[in-house]
């Protein structure tokens, strides 16, 4: 086992998780003292931050709007860069995500994408089993020994390791606990406990091959919150007696009040950075929230909410301007299309959407971007590969023609579009049988030939929620109201009871979605994340 700077006497961890058989092997003395230092370090900074987005949140409400902030100018205006990108990771072009199951990791990996990130987030349901699980996977998977059986068919890894994508992870949230470990009678940091198991755990890794440990960090907020990640990073390669830079994460700029702080966020991590990405869905996700008692910045339906409407492409400009001037990554968002086996003319008109937006993205900078499916990925390399040529990248391609201001990037009120009958519908559709997804502890599902993680399902809820607070009038002339929500619930709940298989959906569950929805959609105050109250009941 790795020896760590922990001091024996700390805090005991007590596990509450049902047994598992993985569990002695991931969550040894060793690892729970790493895990109880994490914790007693940092957990009261998490808490206070978390406690600031909820005094921020209450200022939006109120009627203010986020703004750059005037103590920080001069971090914006300085001439400065992070660390240059490390060797072993110059190319990314095209990047596929996922879930931490076995089948999902060795398909990534062996897909042809240049990156693989394994979620422990929005693509998966943080069930006990399938964290833990996951944890055992990600070690396998980079010692290249993780192999699974799925439906008689045995799936292992391409011998030839330079064929294999670059695994980057992503642990949870900061908002997220973890309610099977607790310390000093606290639940553990989702976060803390899924970085700290990975680094832990393959700390020996490292040292054999001489290469970093990468991850991706979600939903950051404010430039506060990446201070706390860099001194977590630090403190844990102080505390495993790492090299400073071992530790490198690409941030989600995936809220819309961190598209005001791009440049802080960056200058905090600046010695573990290696870019920041696009998360387009739950940015849209944020601007609902954040915004959700400002009737004049109502979003139309989510389909007409795509990246080159004002303030989507303001944000998308800004990333890439920002990115570059700090000579780092700019990587592209999601494309969620999952292909059709049955009907090419699906296929064909959204190849043709995937395209157009990769193109997009690498002309305007962007260094890589993100798929869901292996199929879409020469799709995106092929237009990755016409700008980037030989390159690994166009980190030194500048935009001194964006100039993204405050009003550019809150003109929500310019996206074209209406709210619909038919997009309330898909929305209540879409999120219950996430939700029922969720229950049944997958966390990324093809629905209507789009992978829904938990962030599509949160605009879906979240638009639920605000087009009734705000009374927002329909393209047919009607008001959304309770009333109608709730008719569109029991339709679209008995529509499914006649689609689902009972013996392979829990009707009970399905029920038990459409009542998480209800409450969701029909209460008072606004839920942050659905997750939250939905992890109670896992």
């Amino acid at each position: 086992m790795p020896q760590t700077a922990v001091s024996s006497t700390s805090p005991k961890v007590t596990i509450r998780g049902t047994e598992n058989p993985l569990t002695a092997a991931i969550l040894t003395p060793e690892a729970l003292a790493f895990l109880a230092a994490l914790h007693t370090n940092f957990n009261a900074r998490r808490l206070e931050l978390l406690k600031a987005r909820t005094a921020r949140q209450k200022e939006f409400d109120a009627g203010k709007l986020p703004d750059f902030l005037p103590e920080t100018k001069s971090v914006r205006e300085g001439d400065w860069k992070v660390s240059p990108p490390p060797a072993d990771l110059q190319d990314r072009r095209v990047e596929i995500t996922g879930p931490v199951d076995a089948k999902m990791i060795i398909n990534a990996l062996n897909s042809g994408a240049k990156c693989f990130m394994a979620d422990f987030e929005d693509a998966s349901s943080p069930t006990w089993a399938n964290m833990i699980e996951g944890q055992k996977n990600v070690q396998s998977a980079l010692r290249r020994t993780l192999t699974c059986t799925v439906g008689g068919k045995a799936y292992a890894l391409d011998p030839d390791e330079s064929k294999l994508a670059k695994l980057l992870v992503r642990p949870r949230g900061l908002h997220l606990p973890e309610k099977h470990l607790e310390c000093e009678g606290e639940a553990l940091s989702g976060s803390f406990t899924d970085f700290g198991l990975f680094i832990f755990h393959n700390l020996d890794e490292f040292k054999t091959r001489a290469k970093g440990l990468y991850f991706y960090i979600p939903k950051l907020e404010s430039h506060l919150e990446a201070r706390l990640w860099n001194d977590v990073f630090t403190f844990a390669e102080d505390a495993l007696s790492l090299p400073r830079g071992t530790i490198r994460c690409t941030v989600l700029i995936e809220t819309i009040t961190a598209a005001f702080e791009m440049d802080e966020i960056l200058y905090e991590l600046r010695d573990h950075s290696v870019g920041l990405n696009a998360g387009r869905w739950d940015y849209i996700f944020s601007a609902i929230k954040k915004f959700r008692k400002h009737p004049g910045m109502v979003l139309p339906d989510r389909g007409f909410v795509n990246m080159t409407v004002p303030f989507m492409k303001a944000y998308a400009e800004l990333l890439v301007k920002t990115c570059h001037k700090r000579g780092t990554f700019a990587m592209g968002g999601m494309a969620a299309f999952i292909p059709s086996r049955r009907d090419p003319a699906i296929n064909e008109k959204a190849f043709a959407a995937v395209t157009a937006d990769k193109k997009r993205e690498s002309e305007a900078g962007f260094d890589g971007t993100w798929v869901a499916h292996p199929d879409l990925i020469p799709l995106a390399q092929e237009q990755f590969d016409k700008v980037l040529g030989d390159q690994p990248n166009q980190i030194s391609k500048q935009r001194p023609d964006v100039s993204a201001t405050a009003a550019d990037l809150l003109n929500l009120s310019a996206t074209p579009g209406q709210v619909t009958l038919e997009g309330a519908r898909l929305n209540v559709n879409v999120a219950i049988q996430y939700i029922t997804y969720w229950l049944h502890g997958t966390g990324a599902a093809a629905i209507h030939n789009l992978m829904e993680d938990a962030a599509t399902a949160e605009i879906s809820r979240a638009q639920l929620w605000q087009w009734r607070v705000n009374g927002v009038k329909l393209s047919n002339g009607e008001i959304f109201t309770a009333d109608i929500y709730k008719q569109l619930a029991d339709e679209e709940l008995n529509t499914l009871r006649n689609e689902y298989n009972p013996q392979t959906v829990n009707f009970d569950k399905l029920e038990q979605a459409k009542a998480i929805l209800d409450d969701l959609v029909l209460s008072d105050d606004f839920e942050e994340f659905l997750t939250l109250p939905a992890y109670q009941t896992l």
